[in-house]
């Protein structure tokens, strides 16, 4: 238990204000925040590990609204629900009163009466994801503050247009652990990259988290995409102000082949262009859904142009010591494997597969920290009275 006491005393430490508050972006929460967030998640799979119980409600659900398709963080969500106790309740719109009109401020507050947290996933269309979440959150807060609801459910962010804190977090727990401490992160060169794949249309967010989170910590992020590829320039802005901040360094680069030298983390993956998500997401306010398959047809097209975009030996050994981390949010395209060309060699995902599935494991605790510090005052207290719930236990035994 010293080891488990040690991570309680220094949750201690940290001033936050994540109490009855929604995790929707990581720039919008301080680093104590952030870093409250990351010990108490080794703190839960410390429990974990030792096979002690980390219930800590009696009731409640744990509400899903997935808007798009998901394996690891449907999974990890209802993981963290389950281990805390919380009963889960996924949100089907098509049999629920949301398919007649009920509008979102009247379904927030009807499903929010028992409620302790509520994950949404809402993806797909630039401006729509984030928005619709500080709607149910703008809800919730009044709902609470008019006294419909008697505990205010917090909001997580599983994954938005915007961000994506849940993986981005698991993959900084990832790194603080492979490095010894977040300290360590300090100068070490991390590549985000565009990689080739032949699906169309997937999310800015993931490397938009990435670059607004790793530039906090004093990290030298390096951005690279093939022109015509670039991310929300309100997350640009924030990286670069993030990298003076923790004089880190943020970097903007074309070649995915100087973004991987001397790199110590690789992380490969694709997205689709920014002005074709905007373009994307003005067909679908409109309906024209003929429009909408042209243009995905042409974006795929033009995806083909950059097939040499892909993470292999050859790119690999121009990383550290021929040696980089390799870093992928999962699924990933492996060439010769799941299709011809992809993001990743198969040689190279299979050298890294089982720490790509370290990474991932990550996100059930963080997604159990983040409800724990919105539900509890003092995420710490709670900790400690598991400590001696288990050890009243050992001795009745």
């Amino acid at each position: 238990m010293k080891e488990l006491k040690k991570i309680i005393e220094q949750i201690k430490k940290l001033n936050s204000l994540l109490f009855q508050k929604d995790f929707l972006l990581t720039w919008e929460r301080s680093i104590d925040e952030l870093k409250k967030v990351l010990l108490v998640a080794e703190a839960l799979r410390y429990l974990r590990e030792k096979n002690i119980s980390m219930r800590c409600f009696d009731s409640g659900l744990a509400i899903s609204h997935f808007k798009d398709k998901s394996t690891r963080t449907r999974f990890a969500f209802a993981s963290a629900a389950s281990s805390l106790g919380l009963a889960l309740q996924d949100i089907d719109e098509s049999t629920t009163q949301i398919a007649h009109s009920e509008t979102v401020r009247e379904t927030s507050n009807m499903i929010s009466f028992f409620a302790e947290v509520i994950g949404i996933r809402d993806d797909i269309y630039l401006n729509l994801g984030h928005n619709y979440m500080k709607e149910v959150s703008e809800a919730i807060e009044d709902g609470f503050r008019e006294g419909v609801l008697l505990r205010r459910p917090g909001v997580i962010n599983l994954q938005s247009d915007l961000d994506h804190p849940t993986q981005t977090l698991s993959d900084l727990l990832y790194l603080k652990k492979y490095y010894g401490t977040l300290e360590n992160l300090r100068g070490k060169k991390i590549a985000v990259t565009w990689a080739y794949s032949p699906s169309y249309g997937k999310p800015l967010s993931v490397p938009q988290g990435l670059i607004t989170l790793m530039t906090r910590f004093g990290m030298n992020v390096t951005l690279a995409y093939p022109k015509g590829y670039n991310l929300v320039p309100e997350t640009i802005k924030i990286a670069e102000k993030n990298a003076i901040k923790s004089e880190g360094k943020f970097y903007v680069e074309n070649s995915i082949e100087h973004a991987f030298k001397d790199a110590d983390i690789v992380y490969p993956k694709s997205w689709a262009p920014y002005n074709v998500m905007r373009k994307r997401t003005e067909l679908l306010k409109n309906r024209d859904f003929k429009e909408l398959e042209i243009l995905e047809q042409r974006c795929l097209k033009e995806n083909m142009k950059y097939k040499d975009w892909e993470c292999d030996e050859e790119k690999m050994r121009l990383t550290k010591n021929n040696n980089a981390l390799y870093m992928h949010c999962l699924p990933a395209d492996i060439s010769n494997v799941s299709c011809e060309n992809g993001e990743v060699s198969k040689r190279v995902f299979e050298k890294h597969r089982i720490s790509t599935y370290l990474e991932a494991e990550n996100k059930p605790y963080i997604i159990a920290s983040m409800i724990l510090n919105s539900a509890f005052k003092d995420p710490a207290r709670v900790l400690e009275k598991i400590i001696k719930r288990d050890t009243k236990q050992l001795i009745e035994s």
